[in-house]
């Protein structure tokens, strides 16, 4: 009886162990063909970050130059007008967007290696290190954001990589806090058990048996948050907490014009709709992605 347990049960744990990456692909791959929703959403995310990567390259002018005269209303000499000194106002919406958008993409990196390395570790320890590393987590989630971005600031001076550090730090807790939970819920889930069984490694199990089951909520998770983030970044840099004059940041751009907001609104109007635009799109995408996930 024992040789014939041990023959059932080491076909299923091989099996699980070499196929569970490729299980979820292929799902992924159905779920891309048969859920409209997802596709929509991933093909959005792709055109976006392809035209903010080749923003500067669709801008027609220099950013940073001026090129005519100032307070150029639009769809005159220039189709979103110019700014107090003359500089294209598209020219530099488009490359303010960029900025955005990239650095929002670099914040959840940081959370998703970060806190996901953390909620994995935390998740398939349990006990002391799962403690230890929750608690940690908190104190980092009490952390007031615009404080610390604040503090930060002042500290090594007003810079967007010191703003991306300061949000960074606050963010990757969240990204903790869901990864242990799909941990703990994979935990009991049979092919886990077959493979503790079949003797396999803490690194193995944590790699190839629970980090697939969290990916689905880490996908749906970093969508949603990309529109938080381009808001949250926008505020801090309308603080001033961004990179300084006269880098194109949307924040500071609708904050430096608000004097001239009655006369000449399209110089901080303008900034504002760049801002919306990369936000609505990026919770669109995120609620597709979210809907096209619900099965995997």
């Amino acid at each position: 009886m024992t040789n014939s347990s041990t023959t059932i049960n080491t076909p299923i744990a091989l099996t699980s162990s070499s196929s569970v990456f490729s299980k979820v692909a292929q799902r992924f791959k159905m779920l891309l063909i048969t859920r409209k929703s997802l596709v929509v959403g991933v093909s959005i995310i792709a055109t976006i970050t392809i035209l903010c990567f080749f923003a500067p390259m669709l801008a027609p002018y220099n950013p940073l130059q001026p090129v005519g005269t100032p307070f150029s209303p639009p769809f005159h000499s220039f189709l979103f007008g110019s700014d107090s000194i003359g500089r294209d106002e598209l020219s530099r919406v488009l490359a303010g967007m960029k900025s955005s958008w990239f650095s929002a993409l670099e914040v959840i990196a940081s959370g998703v290696i970060i806190g996901g390395s953390v909620g994995l570790i935390a998740g398939s320890s349990r006990g002391f290190l799962d403690n230890l590393l929750m608690r940690i987590t908190d104190a980092f989630l009490s952390l007031p954001g615009p404080i610390l971005a604040i503090a930060v600031v002042a500290a090594l001076g007003p810079s967007l990589t010191h703003t991306l550090i300061a949000v960074s730090v606050v963010w990757w807790p969240f990204y903790a806090r869901i990864v242990r939970g799909e941990i703990n819920a994979q935990m009991s889930r049979p092919h886990v058990e077959a493979a503790r069984l079949s003797g396999a490694g803490r690194t193995r199990l944590m790699i190839f048996h629970l980090l697939p089951g969290a990916i689905p909520a880490i996908v749906v998770t970093a969508s949603l948050d990309v529109g938080n983030l381009i808001l949250t970044l926008a505020g801090l840099s309308f603080l001033g907490l961004g990179a300084p004059a006269p880098a194109p940041e949307l924040g500071a751009m609708a904050a430096r014009n608000l004097p001239y907001l009655l006369q000449d609104w399209w110089t901080s109007v303008m900034p504002a709709i760049g801002i919306f635009i990369l936000a609505f799109l990026s919770n669109v995408c995120g609620d597709l992605i979210r809907a096209g996930l619900e099965e995997l």
